[in-house]
């Protein structure tokens, strides 16, 4: 199993642990984004400790090189000058220097494919990551906007409850006051046939005697009005100077 498959295996398992434990889904969402962003983080340090690694083995390579035509060099002049054991050191060194050089060619062919390879994971992990953006952020808007509609929901529930606890309230209200209207229209009933008596202390004679009396007065005044319409006019009088 790969770096990159183990650190996945790592951030679904978290991912599982938050999901269980009824943690907010925005913060599992971009807890997920952070490890991501992290393996990506760490992928770019891998490659760059890999092709500061090749460019190193490199120097060295071309270092041989030059180390190789040199001692050739030499042993073509040690050869020419009769030392011909002169020429064999510098050949056996060559041939030393030939060999690590191979060695290193081999390493820095390795250290290239495994620079391919961590840049290649590195373009996919950031085409996963900026999918992973997108749709993260997709579902927090959506999940806000359910979060929304639930408070709401809850919010018109109660509005509701409330609105039916006044409604009853106010029945009640009326209830009572066509009652106390009923009470009231029944007492006065009952206190003008004498069945009550009357809080001011006026019995039920009293009262008729009263009603009587301010019939009669009326009728009286109706009277003196007809008798003024009916009686006839006075001629005017004269003043002093006119003739009759």
């Amino acid at each position: 199993m790969g770096l990159l498959s183990q650190f996945m295996t790592i951030i679904r398992a978290k991912i599982s642990q938050l999901l269980e434990g009824a943690e907010d889904p925005a913060a599992t969402l971009d807890y997920s984004y952070q490890r991501q962003l992290q393996l990506l983080q760490n992928v770019k340090r891998g490659l760059v400790e890999v092709v500061t690694s090749r460019r190193r083995l490199e120097l060295q390579a071309e270092k041989l090189r030059e180390k190789i035509t040199k001692l050739e060099d030499q042993a073509r002049q040690a050869l020419a000058a009769g030392r011909e054991d002169l020429a064999r050191l510098a050949l056996q060194r060559k041939q030393t220097a030939a060999m690590q050089l191979a060695d290193l060619e081999q390493q820095i062919q390795q250290l290239a494919a495994e620079q391919q390879r961590l840049q290649d994971a590195e373009a996919r992990l950031e085409a996963k990551i900026e999918a992973f953006r997108t749709r993260k952020e997709t579902i927090k808007a959506q999940y806000s906007a359910a979060e929304a509609q639930v408070k709401i929901n809850e919010a018109v529930t109660g509005l509701g409850e409330e609105m039916a606890d006044i409604t009853m309230a106010i029945e009640r209200i009326e209830s009572k006051t066509e009652e106390m209207k009923a009470r009231a229209s029944a007492i006065d009933e009952l206190v003008s046939i004498g069945a009550l008596e009357d809080f001011t202390g006026e019995d039920a004679i009293s009262r008729e005697l009263r009603q009587l009396s301010a019939g009669q007065s009326v009728d009286e005044e109706l009277e003196a009005l007809r008798r003024q319409l009916e009686a006839p006019a006075e001629p005017p009088q004269l003043t002093d100077g006119e003739e009759a």
